[in-house]
C-alpha cells in the first residue's frame, strides 16, 4: 500500500471519519511494533475506519538528552515504507521539540489526540507512556477515552527466546556486528540505502574486485568489519560483499561502506542502491600488500557465495 506522509500536525488538513491511531517512535519497525500496526489495520477495516501511526522526527531523545541519542535505524522514508506494506494508510511525523516535550498528558490528550485528530480507536505497545516526563500511562488513556469517545487496545510485548523485542535490543546487536541475529526480531534483513558516490578506484585497478562506494543517510551502519550481503539495485536483486571500514591497507581514511556485487559489470556512479545485510564474515584487517588483501577478497567472495546460496536464503525477507 502506498503510504501517505504527514509532516507536521499543521499537515492534517481534513480529518478522516472512524481514525484508528497508533502512537510511538517505531525505529526499526521491527516484530512487535508490526503486531501493533497489523492491530491497527485490522481495527481500522472491521470498522469502516481509517488507519494512521503518529511518530517523531527528530527522535525525543536527540531533543530532551542529546549526549544520549540512539543512531536510528530506520530514517522517516524507510519507517514509512514498511509501515505502509503493513497496511497503514498515513505516518503523521510530528516536530518533536522543547514545546512539544512539556506537554502535560491531559494536554496531549485534549489539544493533539482529540482535537487535532479524533480518533475514534488507540493502540498503543504495552509500555507507552507520553506527555511531560513521561508521566501518561495507558491507564490515562483508557480512563480518558471513556471521556472523550475513543477505545483503547494496549498490545502485549513481543518476546522471542524468552527476550522482549526492542529497538535497543536490536541495535546493540547491529553495532556488534550480529546482524543475522537482529534479523529475525525485525522480521527482515537489515537495510541500509544509499547513493554510489565517486571513490579511489583501487577495487577493479588493484584488486580485479570492483566496488561501489556508498553514501547514505542511515545513522546506524553495522560494526566495522566484511559482510556477506544482498543488494538490490535497478529493481533485480544481487549477491554481495561489502566492507565497513577505512580501508587500513591504504592507510585509512573516513568511515565508508562499499560493496563488490557479484555477477554485474557496469557503472553505477549516482544511482541508488538498498543494501541487505545477511551475515558478518571477518574484521576489516590490515594487510602486508594489496596483493594479500587481494587474496583475502578472493576467500570472501568464495564465503559469501555459501551463505548467500539459494537454498540458504531462500525464505530470506528483503523489504
Amino acid at each position: 500500500m502506498e503510504i501517505k506522509i504527514i509532516r507536521g500536525l499543521e499537515g492534517i488538513k481534513k480529518v478522516r471519519p472512524n481514525l484508528v491511531l497508533t502512537i510511538g517512535n517505531f525505529d526499526g519497525v521491527h516484530i512487535g511494533h508490526q503486531r501493533i500496526m497489523e492491530r491497527v489495520v485490522e481495527t481500522a477495516r472491521a470498522i469502516g475506519g481509517s488507519s494512521m501511526a503518529m511518530s517523531f522526527d527528530p527522535h525525543p531523545v536527540k531533543v530532551l538528552s542529546p549526549e544520549r541519542a540512539p543512531s536510528l535505524m530506520t530514517p522517516p522514508e524507510e519507517k514509512a515504507r514498511v509501515m505502509g506494506l503493513l497496511g497503514i494508510e498515513r505516518l503523521l511525523l510530528v516536530n518533536f521539540n522543547r514545546e512539544f516535550a512539556g506537554l502535560e498528558p491531559d494536554d496531549f490528550i485534549q489539544r493533539i489526540l482529540v482535537e487535532k485528530l479524533h480518533p475514534v480507536w488507540i493502540v498503543v505497545g504495552h509500555n507507552y507512556a507520553f506527555g511531560r516526563a513521561k508521566k501518561g500511562t495507558t491507564e490515562l488513556l483508557r480512563k480518558r477515552g471513556k471521556k472523550y469517545g475513543f477505545k483503547l487496545t494496549v498490545v502485549r510485548n513481543v518476546r522471542l527466546k524468552g527476550q522482549v523485542v526492542s529497538s535497543s535490543r536490536i541495535r546493540a546487536l547491529l553495532e556488534k556486528g550480529r546482524v543475522d541475529e537482529a534479523a529475525p526480531l525485525l522480521g527482515r534483513q537489515y537495510m541500509i540505502e544509499g547513493v554510489v558516490e565517486k571513490g579511489a578506484g583501487r577495487g577493479s585497478r588493484l584488486l580485479g574486485y570492483p566496488t561501489a562506494n556508498i553514501f547514505s543517510p542511515h545513522e546506524l551502519i553495522p560494526k566495522e568489519g566484511v559482510y556477506a550481503v544482498k543488494t538490490r539495485l535497478r529493481g533485480r536483486i544481487y549477491n554481495g560483499v561489502m566492507n565497513i571500514g577505512t580501508n587500513p591497507t591504504f592507510n585509512g581514511g573516513r568511515l565508508s561502506p562499499e560493496i563488490f556485487i557479484m555477477d554485474f559489470k557496469g557503472g553505477i556512479l549516482g544511482e541508488s542502491l538498498s543494501v541487505y545485510f545477511v551475515k558478518r564474515i571477518r574484521d576489516e584487517k590490515k594487510f602486508p600488500s594489496a596483493d594479500a588483501l587481494k587474496t583475502a577478497i578472493s576467500k570472501d567472495v568464495l564465503e559469501a557465495k555459501l551463505i548467500l546460496a539459494p537454498a540458504r536464503t531462500k525464505n530470506m525477507k528483503l523489504v
